[in-house]
């Protein structure tokens, strides 16, 4: 797969692939040409076996990502006539370009584990990628918040991708105060939006943890594990329970099952951690 980009930074080590969004100059906001990049690098991740679990982080330590580049997207540089990945609708309002179909993992239909460390600012389009993540590792220092409606635009697409993992009220909450009022990491902690907050000089290590964890076992099972899980999400109870099956079938195979047999009969004991 191709790992030459111009708007990302790619590292590969003992299974788990490092992404970081780079336009710190831009505090990693996305243009067209990171939409794309980030399009081809998850859909090339799919078939690219090597690579067991993500991380995904921005540039720098002030913002992850900070949305949609508006001087790009929105009437700035970028000619809308040319542009093929240009925010928004054409001469009518029924086809419309939405981000989210580029820059989320599993809008890409990737289903191998991506962890997000967010290192700063996350506003935004930040929430089309940190709505489609495992779970989200943030430094102390991170905030995050919508500024759509502060400067007139309809909070949408992004809560929605939020609101499978926030409750009602702090999505709501967040989407109408806009510019202000920002949710700190410790919050964010509290309402289980990020499962860890670490000192900032210690989020690469937290979630190297995490990531080299995940990429150590039996990725079938990972991947079948992780399409379960997002099926409980995305259907009805009852819905999301038929399908358990299929899942524990495809996930499930005679040598996985064999590995994790000679494992525990070896009485090997696991180092765990306690969070």
């Amino acid at each position: 797969m191709n790992t030459s980009f111009e708007t990302l930074l790619y590292d590969e080590r003992d299974g788990v692939a490092w992404v970081t969004l780079n336009r710190p100059d831009r505090m990693n906001a996305f243009n067209s040409l990171m939409q794309r990049e980030l399009h081809d690098l998850w859909r090339g991740l799919r078939r690219h076996d090597d690579v067991r679990c993500v991380v995904l982080t921005g540039a720098g330590d002030k913002a992850f990502c900070t949305g949609i580049d508006r001087m790009e997207q929105m009437g700035g540089a970028a000619d809308a006539t040319t542009d093929p990945d240009i925010v928004g609708s054409g001469s009518t309002p029924f086809m419309f370009n939405d981000p989210g179909d580029n820059i989320g993992p599993k809008s890409c239909d990737l289903w191998k584990p991506v962890i997000a460390a967010v290192n700063g600012i996350a506003c935004g389009g930040a929430f089309y990628m940190l709505g489609e993540v495992e779970f989200i590792v943030a430094a102390d220092h991170a905030t995050f918040f919508d500024p759509h409606v502060t400067y007139g635009m309809t909070a949408a697409f992004e809560p929605m991708h939020m609101a499978g993992i926030m409750p009602f009220g702090e999505i709501m909450r967040l989407s109408l105060l806009g510019n202000y009022e920002r949710l700190s990491a410790p919050r964010a902690h509290e309402i289980g939006l990020v499962s860890e907050v670490v000192p900032k000089e210690q989020l690469h290590d937290a979630v190297a943890w995490a990531a080299n964890t995940i990429a150590s076992q039996p990725p079938l099972a990972i991947q079948g594990t992780v399409r379960a899980i997002w099926s409980a999400r995305e259907l009805g109870h009852r819905q999301a329970l038929r399908f358990g099956y299929s899942y524990v079938a495809m996930g499930t195979d005679q040598d996985s099952i064999a590995e994790g047999q000679k494992l525990f009969e070896s009485g090997t004991r696991i180092d765990w951690k306690l969070r």
